[in-house]
């Protein structure tokens, strides 16, 4: 073997990736035989994943219809609030936000941001019941349009994105906008996997948010508002029954809340 390619080889062997990869081929070959794919489909097949590798569009596509199922398969038997998913809008490093003297974190957004306000609120506890005081939450959402910042809208970057901290007791309250529902894009491979499917592209109007607690697991979940007409048939198949709560009309303004529960670091 030349030094040319012994340089690519790893330097230790990895048992995790050995055993992994062994259990994908056998239930490969599993699905191969129950599917009964001839060697055109299966030539298909890579192509499309060939263009869909080459659009950038794989991080979408698992996480629209690979994630839930995983997701689904680690934490539905599990006690606590079921994660949902990350999706392809996250960014790091959203800027600290300072409850008011009310506790009220105003998210930062435009003058005049569009839509209609919300007051969403949360309470974060562990499977024990005790409140998670000073949990971080990290939460983002798209605006009127549909666009999350820093990706595909013409707001500023961080708008409608914060951090901040849980209250002596767990809670906090956001000021922001009622999000609306959106399509995910669907002009490349990933659309055409939809067409292949006769699946639109629509997912329910919902809040994305992270929580982070010394001693328990970090907790990647979505926000749902019960009503909306996409709920039973949302393409990334992202919603939990627990994680949706309802709408209440106030004057001039909706409010909205949920508990959230966190695990123990295994």
């Amino acid at each position: 073997m030349t030094q040319e390619m012994t340089k690519h080889l790893p330097t230790t062997k990895n048992e995790r990736v050995e055993e992994v990869f062994d259990l994908f081929i056998k239930h490969m070959q599993a699905f191969l035989e129950e599917a009964k794919l001839n060697h055109e489909e299966y030539t298909n097949f890579v192509n499309w994943a060939d263009r869909l590798g080459k659009s950038g569009e794989l991080p979408l596509y698992a996480d629209v219809f690979l994630e839930t199922h995983v997701l689904q398969a680690m934490y539905t038997e599990l006690p606590g609030t079921q994660p949902s998913l990350l999706g392809p809008y996250y960014v790091d490093d959203a800027p600290f936000v300072e409850a008011d003297e009310e506790g009220i974190i105003d998210l930062p957004k435009r003058e005049n941001e569009p839509g209609d306000v919300l007051y969403f609120s949360g309470t974060v506890k562990s499977v024990e019941g005790e409140p998670l005081a000073n949990a971080e939450v990290d939460y983002w959402q798209n605006d009127n349009s549909a666009k999350y910042s820093n990706f595909d809208s013409d707001a500023p970057d961080y708008n409608l994105r914060g951090r901040f901290k849980t209250d002596e007791n767990g809670k906090f309250t956001v000021k922001t906008i009622q999000a609306v529902p959106y399509p995910i894009p669907d002009q490349g491979p990933t659309g055409e996997f939809l067409g292949y499917m006769e699946q639109h592209p629509m997912r329910p109007a919902h809040l994305h948010i992270m929580f982070k607690a010394p001693g328990h697991e970090t907790l990647i979940t979505q926000v749902f508002f019960e009503g909306d007409e996409w709920m039973e048939t949302d393409v990334a198949e992202g919603v939990r029954d627990e994680l949706i709560t309802q709408l209440q009309e106030k004057d001039g303004y909706k409010e909205a809340q949920l508990e959230f529960v966190m695990r123990k670091d295994q």
